[in-house]
């Protein structure tokens, strides 16, 4: 009875890759981190937490022995590397030749380079950090890995888009080792190749919403022409020809009228490329050929389109609410008044204005509530906690109200097409042998959600 007492409530073979959880051994290996800066202190911190045996090699260990957790060991660079296996290299790149003089006793180990250049370093090297540690040390591996993470996510732990961790190296079993501790640590590791593309993963960091300025460059373009086009209407017009000063209309007026210009717009944007898609596999009578590249990269910013679209929107639903609070509106009032008075008119009511604004009104609400809804279900943290069937009603439902509706549809399993792939072949099991005699549509969705249909 005791014996079964000692046991774990938990098994460690319970838990799967996706948990933030993992499978760490009995007799956990020791690991060791060169350097003592912040991001140092945070890995050595996670790898703790994570039942690992951390050694720290420093320049100065009593200095800053007191800035690493108590179960950490801090000693001098030739100790700390003389017994692990695997040792993080958490220094810059200029700094590497210092390590030279543990090249003996780092031979045979796996060295994890952690480092990001700057955008001007990446730019004056050929040679990523990783390749050019490699170049140093030629008995050790070296992994490039965690470079992506942050300080912060290290210390806090793994939260939706910061749990992947690419990693490449010339070294299957090196990269089966280091994954397997990214697992541990409660992140997704991510296969990237060879070291040969440790360039690329080291640009990750450097990149500033890569895919957002398509859609961001073509939502300020639209925003530009429509606002042109409304100046000249509701300002520059009215000056020419009757004299009437509108120009304080710019800040706000003329820019309420702008924006749900531009999310119509852009909401056509997202529905569209599925439709061009959908035909275009018509009338080619397959599905396995690739789509062209514009077409392909229309596919692929559908997301960011959808969610300017309900940017545009609610920001519209804002300058609605402000228009009353214009000092110009309570003139308008104030004339109005005066205007009724003079005509000896007691009681101002237009059946029709009224109507009118009570069902503009009580549609826009809805249209807001309806891309709220898609927008929210876009979220991957939102996304990923629903089950197919789950997803298709809201998308059924929100697609409903705005006019675009589809029966039959299931979520994908991808959101956009992999370049590696055919065009729209999503490889599923679903509904068995349904599939056999049927073709795959794409029914567009908003904000890159790309349902397929079943179709005979």
């Amino acid at each position: 009875m005791s014996g079964e007492m000692d046991k774990p409530l938990i098994s460690l073979h319970l838990v799967d890759s996706d948990s933030s959880l993992a499978k760490v051994p009995d007799e956990a290996p020791k690991v060791g981190i060169l350097g003592s800066g912040d991001f140092a202190r945070s890995l050595a911190t996670r790898l703790v937490g994570s039942g690992f045996k951390v050694v720290v090699g420093s320049r100065n260990p009593k200095r800053t022995a007191g800035l690493f957790p108590s179960a950490a060991q801090v000693t001098f660079q030739e100790e700390a590397v003389s017994s692990p296996e695997v040792i993080f290299v958490a220094v810059f790149r200029e700094h590497y030749s210092s390590l030279c003089s543990l090249s003996e006793q780092l031979t045979g180990k796996i060295l994890v380079d952690v480092s990001n250049p700057t955008e001007q370093e990446h730019l004056q090297h050929r040679e990523s950090n990783a390749e050019y540690l490699a170049s140093l040390f030629p008995t050790c591996t070296v992994v490039k890995a965690f470079n992506v993470i942050s300080a912060w996510t290290l210390q806090a732990g793994p939260r939706d888009g910061n749990r992947q961790v690419p990693i490449c190296s010339d070294q299957p079993e090196a990269k089966r080792a280091v994954s397997e501790m990214a697992l541990a640590m409660g992140f997704m590791p991510v296969d990237m190749g060879s070291l040969a593309s440790a360039r690329e993963v080291e640009a990750m960091p450097l990149r500033l919403l890569p895919a957002w300025k398509v859609p961001t460059l073509l939502a300020l373009g639209l925003f530009v022409c429509f606002y042109a086009y409304n100046f000249v209407r509701d300002v520059l017009q009215p000056y020419m020809q009757e004299s009437q000063n509108k120009f304080f209309k710019l800040p706000v007026s003329v820019v309420n009228t702008t924006l749900p210009c531009v999310a119509y717009v852009l909401l056509s944007l997202v529905y569209l490329p599925g439709v061009l898609a959908a035909a275009l596999q018509l009338r080619r009578g397959t599905k396995y050929q690739r789509f062209p590249d514009w077409l392909d990269h229309w596919l692929q910013h559908r997301k960011q389109i959808g969610l300017l679209s309900f940017f545009c929107a609610a920001l519209h639903a804002l300058y609605s609410f402000c228009l009353p609070l214009r000092r110009a509106h309570r003139y308008d009032l104030v004339n109005l008044a005066v205007k009724q008075v003079l005509a000896n008119k007691s009681h101002l009511w237009v059946e029709e204005e009224v109507w009118r604004m009570e069902i503009y009104l009580s549609l826009g609400v809805l249209a807001l509530g309806t891309l709220s809804l898609l927008a929210v279900t876009s979220l991957p943290s939102i996304a990923n906690s629903l089950n197919w069937r789950e997803f298709s009603f809201v998308q059924c439902v929100a697609t409903s109200s705005a006019g675009n509706t589809d029966s039959g549809t299931r979520r994908p399993e991808f959101q956009s097409q992999d370049p590696h792939l055919p065009a729209l072949h999503h490889q599923t099991s679903f509904l068995g042998s349904r599939s056999f005699g049927c073709s795959l549509v794409p029914v567009p969705t908003p904000y890159g959600h790309e349902d397929l249909s079943w179709t005979r």
